[in-house]
């Protein structure tokens, strides 16, 4: 055989060789590799996304996507097979029977104001009376002379549900200036406009106040709000964080659900000013 030729069928089969290495490898690279996706509550993606992290960091080959879009997008998510996990921040429903729930911390929902507004309580009937319209001016309830600012949550979000029950209204009954989705957008309407009202996540208004954000976290029912009167079940707006799955979880799933409500990730919860579980 001339050696022109030798060369030639040599080279073509080491490259032949090499592609096939290459597959083989990220075949196994890909088979290795699992990937989580949760979607749902905004309120509870921050925490999860560091326990996400956390996790990856001990399991190198899972790769965890954390998504927000509320509470009902991650109900819809599990259930069509979007979502391995969905994240949820309240209880289920009697129609959601089908799912399973898993608590990995407690929370508390609270009217919110800017800090320089000098009303530091309301009642119950107060809130109703300014979310329906009926009360429009702070000087009505011990503020300022001016027109309130109504920030409401838009529909899918589980605060919305949880506030809605507390007053016992419907949402057509409320009058909003203001629709917001997530907490953040809620905390920054309120920095941005004194005379704005809104309600959100305790541990995350905590968390920005901690960092020096103007903000003050009204009581209810002459309980102030705090993540400590959250944490011994006296405040009277609170709620279970929850992760969410379609069947019995198992696999990779089980073990992240596991591992998110362990002792191993409660300096998590507690810096995203949530009350952890105890389940170990």
């Amino acid at each position: 055989m001339p050696k022109n030729l030798q060369l030639l069928l040599a080279y073509w089969f080491f490259i032949i060789i090499g592609i096939a290495c290459t597959s083989s490898l990220q075949a196994q690279t890909k088979a290795a590799t699992q990937r989580l996706v949760l979607t749902g509550s905004s309120t509870i993606a921050p925490l999860v996304g560091e326990i996400a992290r956390r996790f990856e960091s001990l399991y190198p080959g899972v790769r965890i996507d954390v998504q927000t879009g509320g509470s009902a997008r991650g109900i819809h998510d599990v259930r069509k097979g979007i979502a391995a996990i969905g994240m949820v921040s309240r209880a289920l429903k009697a129609d959601e029977a089908d799912l399973h729930a898993f608590v990995i911390a407690q929370d508390g929902v609270s009217i919110i104001v800017h800090a320089d507004n000098p009303v530091r309580t309301l009642s119950r009937e107060q809130i109703a009376g300014i979310y329906t319209g009926r009360i429009t001016r702070w000087n009505v309830v011990g503020g300022a002379d001016a027109r309130i600012t109504v920030v409401n949550k838009a529909e899918g979000r589980s605060t919305l549900e949880l506030f809605l029950d507390y007053l016992q209204l419907k949402n057509s009954e409320i009058k909003p200036h203001i629709i917001i989705g997530d907490n953040a957008q809620g905390i920054k309407t309120v920095l941005g406009n004194p005379h704005a009202i809104g309600y959100v996540s305790i541990g995350a208004v905590e968390f920005e106040a901690q960092r020096g954000a103007p903000i003050r976290l009204l009581s209810l029912d002459g309980v102030e709000a705090s993540v400590e009167n959250v944490r011994q079940d006296i405040f009277p707006l609170s709620r279970s964080l929850n992760l969410v799955t379609s069947n019995e979880p198992h696999g990779w799933v089980q073990q992240f659900i596991e591992f998110a409500r362990s002792s191993q990730v409660h300096d998590l919860v507690r810096a995203q000013y949530f009350v952890p579980v105890n389940t170990d």
